[in-house]
């Protein structure tokens, strides 16, 4: 009877680690195939420069001052093409960056990328890679404007810019619901588990394969609440490229390991000279006004806020008006325009 016992174990366990295996294989098909989809609907817009450690995938249109546009936690740089970039295009030489390891640009080198990692890409070094980017494409004194977790690559670019003399130091930033001070708490279950190990190895490929189209756009109402999505919004930004293996871990750890990074930046914000403009939506519940901005402000007396009363996370979009007056405002302020 023991030994039949061991045997039913060993059969049991054998046929475990099967269905487990198929599972697995299933699962990485089924991302992999999406991956494919994704890529073949939602190619590159613009073009690649080749910096240290990989290349960064950018989209630059029009003439005049230099101004950079950085994209939030999990987008790419179609946040921008969609509708404000064409907005400035007519005074400002406009370049928008994929964000290292989104998008279409590589991770920031030596960051270990292995599905059970958990090292993220920090503000700061992200920020030195696109600087380096800037400087080969040839962004001079750029205003540097970041919405949500590129809020807070935008305040690593200009803090960078006190310890390294160089063309594309920032003249001004713009902080779109701009990720800005150290925040109280934790970030929730979805960062804390995707951004660890077995979230790498495990739950990012399943939601990779499996997830539906019902949650990626009750995602994308959420992050636009209380206002709506702009007609054609979801189908333009590429959910899918967010949801590839790559990105979706990148993402996740870079967010996860944010805050020390955040802590340490702040620390120098009162060094800065530069101006600082801020528009933020007092509805936004993703990067409350009252932890970034109106904490900012208490230590940077630079800093000019507009509240936007009923906006959520997503003012470029709700009051693309305010966004542009406030990079007018803030060269203006930096006497690179009249």
């Amino acid at each position: 009877p023991i030994l039949s016992w061991k045997k039913l174990a060993l059969k049991a366990l054998t046929i475990s680690a099967i269905a487990i295996g198929l599972g697995a294989a299933f699962t990485a098909s089924g991302a992999k195939q999406r991956t494919a989809q994704a890529e073949e609907s939602h190619p590159p817009l613009g073009q690649f420069v080749t910096v240290a450690g990989g290349q960064v995938h950018y989209v630059q249109e029009g003439s005049g001052p230099h101004l950079v546009l950085l994209h939030g936690a999990g987008g790419n740089l179609r946040e921008f093409t969609f509708d404000l970039m064409g907005k400035l295009t007519d005074r400002y030489t406009v370049t928008a960056f994929d964000r290292p390891g989104l998008g279409y640009s590589d991770r920031v080198p030596g960051v270990e990328t292995g599905l059970t990692a958990t090292e993220g890409d920090s503000p700061q070094a992200q920020a030195m890679m696109l600087r380096e980017a800037a400087s080969v494409i040839g962004i001079t004194d750029p205003i540097v404007a970041g919405h949500s977790f590129g809020g807070i690559v935008s305040y690593a670019w200009a803090v960078a810019g006190l310890d390294q003399d160089s063309p594309v130091n920032a003249t001004a930033v713009v902080s779109m619901a701009g990720v800005t001070m150290p925040w109280p708490g934790g970030l929730g279950r979805y960062y804390t588990v995707n951004g660890s190990a077995f979230g790498g190895l495990v739950t990012i490929p399943a939601i990779s394969a499996f997830v539906p189209k019902s949650i990626i756009n009750s995602s994308i109402a959420a992050t636009f609440a209380p206002q709506s999505a702009p007609s054609g919004y979801a189908d333009y930004i590429g959910a899918g490229l967010t949801l590839r293996p790559s990105s979706m871990r990148a993402n996740a750890r870079q967010v996860n390991t944010s805050r020390p990074h955040v802590v340490t930046l702040s620390g120098r914000y009162p060094e800065l000279t530069l101006p600082i403009e801020i528009v933020h939506g007092e509805d936004d519940t993703t990067v409350p006004i009252h932890i970034h901005a109106e904490e900012i402000e208490k230590i940077v007396t630079q800093v000019n806020t507009t509240r936007l009363p009923n906006v959520g996370h997503m003012p470029h979009h709700a009051d693309p008006d305010a966004v542009i007056s406030a990079i007018d405002r803030a060269a203006t302020r930096a006497g690179i325009r009249g």
